[in-house]
C-alpha cells in the first residue's frame, strides 16, 4: 500500500486517535470502533482500510480478552460461531469481486444500517422487561440471523460490533458478561479472519508496518476503558457514537 507511506501528519494523528477507540471500544463500551472504522476508510483506501484495521482490532480483542476472561459465556459463543463463519464466508466472496468504491459504499450504507438498529435495540430494550432467553427456539433462530449479519459485516468492514451488541444485551447479557463474552467472540473471530484477508491481498507487508506502530495507541485507549466502564454515562455516550456513526456513514456514501 504506497499510500501508508505518503500520510500527512493530521492523517497519522487521525488514525491514531482511531486506534486508540479501539482500545477503548474493547474494555468499554463496544461499538465504538464503529467510529475508527470510519476514520479509517476517510483516510486510507476504503478496502486497504480493512486490511490495516484488523490487526489493531486483535490488539485490543487481546487486551479486553486479559481483562475480562472470566466471564465469558461459552454456551453463546458456540451457538453463533457456525452462522458467524457463513457469514465471513458470504463476506468473503462479495470482497474478491468489489472495487474501492463499492467496499467504501457498503461501509457507510453499513454503519448507517448499525446506527439504526442500534437506536432500535436501545428503544426496544425501554419497552421490554425480559430479554428473549436464547435457549428458545425464538432465541436460536435469532441468534443464527445475527450471526450471519455479524459475520458479513465484520469480514466486509469490521463492522459486527453492533450487531452482536444488540445481540447479547437482548439476550439479557450484564455488563461484565457482556464483555467477556464479546472479547473472546471478536478475538477468535478476528483471527479466523486474517487468512481471508491476506489472500484477498488486504494485509500486506505496508499495512502490518502502519500496525506495528498505530497498535501502541490501543494500549492507552484500552486503559482508559477499563477505569471509564463503572464511571461513564453510557446512555450519553452511545448518543454520542450514534451521531458520529451517522456522520461517518454519510462522510463515506458522499464522498
Amino acid at each position: 500500500m504506497d499510500t501508508i507511506t505518503q500520510l500527512t501528519g493530521w492523517e497519522f494523528a487521525a488514525l491514531a486517535f482511531a486506534a486508540c477507540l479501539v482500545g477503548f471500544s474493547k474494555t468499554a463500551v463496544s461499538g465504538v470502533n464503529t467510529v475508527s472504522l470510519a476514520v479509517f476508510a476517510a483516510v486510507l483506501p476504503a478496502r486497504a482500510s480493512t486490511g490495516v484495521l484488523l490487526p489493531i482490532l486483535i490488539a485490543g480483542d487481546v487486551l479486553a480478552v486479559l481483562t475480562y476472561r472470566r466471564h465469558a459465556h461459552w454456551p453463546t459463543l458456540w451457538r453463533l460461531f457456525p452462522a458467524v463463519a457463513a457469514g465471513v464466508v458470504v463476506g468473503t466472496v462479495f470482497l474478491t469481486w468489489a472495487d474501492d468504491q463499492a467496499v467504501r459504499m457498503s461501509i457507510g450504507a453499513i454503519l448507517l444500517l448499525m446506527a439504526g438498529v442500534t437506536v432500535w435495540r436501545r428503544r426496544r430494550a425501554e419497552r421490554e422487561e425480559e430479554p428473549e432467553a436464547v435457549t428458545t427456539r425464538a432465541g436460536r433462530i435469532k441468534a443464527r440471523s445475527y450471526g450471519v449479519l455479524g459475520g458479513f459485516t465484520t469480514m466486509v468492514a469490521n463492522a459486527g460490533g453492533p450487531v452482536m451488541s444488540m445481540y447479547l444485551l437482548s439476550a439479557g447479557f450484564r455488563k461484565l458478561g457482556f464483555l467477556g463474552t464479546s472479547a473472546f467472540f471478536f478475538l477468535i473471530v478476528n483471527t479466523s479472519k486474517v487468512p481471508f484477508s491476506a489472500g484477498l491481498g488486504l494485509i500486506d507487508a505496508g499495512s502490518l508496518l502502519l500496525d506495528a506502530v498505530l497498535v501502541l495507541f490501543v494500549v492507552p485507549g484500552a486503559l482508559i476503558g477499563k477505569w471509564a466502564v463503572d464511571r461513564i454515562d453510557q446512555r450519553l455516550f452511545e448518543q454520542l457514537v450514534i451521531a458520529a456513526t451517522v456522520v461517518g456513514g454519510l462522510q463515506l456514501l458522499l464522498r
